[in-house]
């Protein structure tokens, strides 16, 4: 077992969702349940995963279903030992919301969805089954073209949006923490992310979800090749200060945090644009050596109020979602991090 209590160890129940569907080339969705329960079958040496991060929709949740569905919910999560930890609202078009640096009725579904993961968060407290965790968003606006029709007005205008949406989320004791990935409009490389944090200006109530995969692409400027930090044929020692440079600027802003591996390419499939590819936690052909990224992030973290860190496997197919190899690696990494960069 690891010295450290601290950070609890989250498995995302999403890649059961994200990029699924019945589409042509789309596999099928795997339900809440059976995320769940490939979840819990997990263990290293006796330990297991503490608990979960979700997102809040359909097929696994309904954001408008009744107090008493939200209840049952959480205690089918609790059946299996774990808490819930970060949320995912539900802010894209065909969801509730819609995009950030929109009209003002896309605007305003934006933060109508925050506003329903709020509701469900509270439920989850009141349970019993959250007492840690974010809100997770993002632009909601696929790709970057529309974004570079005038950068400065839309990015003046996803700020907007996430202050409107970050007060209604202080306004139920939540903090909000937008999702670095190179598919979301204004958030697409670590600088102008940075531009949009510093623009928001509301670092109690708004701040960074790292990923580690999603990350590394901030690196090689995939989507906006004006900040790539790194060159192709890049050494370790380039490397590695790159990556310094990247988390130093993130990393005071950081409030949720992905563990993950990435090979360098993109994937997309179904409406989700195309975003740095997750791996196993053991791909041969990954570019991250995990723990030490993750040291780069977590400095610091349980002063920025972070309890907990999440893997994030969006893409798996889901024969590597149902091969209990791949969920007690995965744990044995996490572990792995925490015993390097744990706290009490």
């Amino acid at each position: 077992m690891s010295s450290h209590p601290l950070p609890k160890l989250h498995n995302a129940m999403w890649p059961g969702l994200v990029g699924k569907g019945d589409g042509e080339g789309q596999e099928p969705a795997i339900s809440l349940e059976r995320m769940l329960e490939l979840t819990a079958a997990a263990n290293v040496n006796g330990q297991t995963f503490d608990g979960i991060d979700y997102f809040l929709f359909l097929p696994h949740t309904n954001p408008d279903a009744s107090d008493d569905e939200i209840r049952r919910i959480a205690d089918t999560i609790a059946a299996h030992g774990f808490v819930v930890g970060s949320l995912v609202a539900p802010i894209w078009p065909g969801t509730v919301g819609d995009s950030a640096m929109g009209s003002p009725v896309q605007r305003a579904k934006f933060v109508d969805a925050v506003r329903k993961a709020c509701r469900i968060a509270k439920i989850f407290e009141r349970h019993g089954v959250r007492k840690y965790g974010v809100i997770r968003i993002d632009s909601a606006e696929f790709g970057v073209n529309a974004w570079r029709d005038d950068a400065s007005a839309n990015t003046k205008r996803i700020a907007a949006t996430f202050r409107e949406a970050a007060a209604v989320a202080a306004g139920h004791g939540e903090r909000l923490a937008a999702e670095g990935e190179i598919c979301w409009a204004g958030m697409h490389s670590w600088k102008d992310m940075l531009d949009l944090l510093e623009a928001v200006d509301m670092p109690g109530s708004l701040g960074f979800q790292c990923d580690l995969a999603h990350t590394y692409l901030y690196l090689l400027g995939y989507n906006a090749p004006e900040h790539a930090l790194l060159r192709p044929g890049y050494s370790e020692q380039e490397f590695w200060a790159a990556y310094e440079t990247m988390a130093g600027k993130l990393r005071p802003w950081t409030i949720d945090f992905h563990v993950a591996q990435n090979d360098g390419n993109v994937h997309g499939a179904g409406s989700h644009d195309k975003t740095g590819k997750h791996c196993p936690a053991d791909d041969p052909a990954g570019k991250l050596d995990i723990v030490r990224c993750a040291g780069h992030w977590l400095q610091g973290a349980a002063d920025r109020g972070i309890r907990h860190i999440c893997w994030d496997g969006c893409m798996f197919p889901n024969a590597t979602l149902e091969n209990p190899r791949t969920w007690n690696t995965i744990l044995r990494t996490m572990i792995d991090v925490r015993d390097a960069h744990g706290w009490a």
